[in-house]
């Protein structure tokens, strides 16, 4: 089975790390973006199966981010989950709203707990 790829788009380099390295652990395709413009650029180089992304990041917010994956033909099918500290209603529904498939709030998931949701997702 060809290993699914996983796009972590997180500025955080501590749980970037922590979070890519469970994903490689779970025989995933790991790749990784510091900011809105590196992930909109691997997005399309990479085509992912998946993208994990946070919302509060340097250069474009996630929220744009998620806005021009959706907006193109050539990624707008690709599951997006929001990975981010920001849990009010008001985000939650607009990142859903925007084409998320789901929104984890990093202080109440594991990074096991993460992986979990990608694999449920990716089945």
């Amino acid at each position: 089975m060809d290993s699914k790829k996983i796009l972590i788009i997180e500025d955080d380099e501590f749980l970037r790390q922590l979070i890519s390295k469970k994903m490689s652990e779970e025989g995933f395709a790991v790749s990784v973006a510091v900011d809105g413009t590196d992930g909109i650029d691997k997005v399309k180089k990479v085509i992912p199966d998946l993208i994990l992304l946070d919302l509060l990041l340097p250069t474009i917010d996630g929220f744009e981010v998620l806005t021009k994956i959706k907006s193109d033909s050539a990624t707008n099918s690709i599951p997006v989950i929001i990975l981010s500290n920001l849990g009010q209603q008001e985000e939650i529904a607009r990142g859903m709203k925007l084409g998320a498939v789901d929104f984890l709030v990093k202080a109440q998931m594991t990074p096991e707990e993460i992986v979990e949701k990608v694999k449920i997702l990716l089945k």
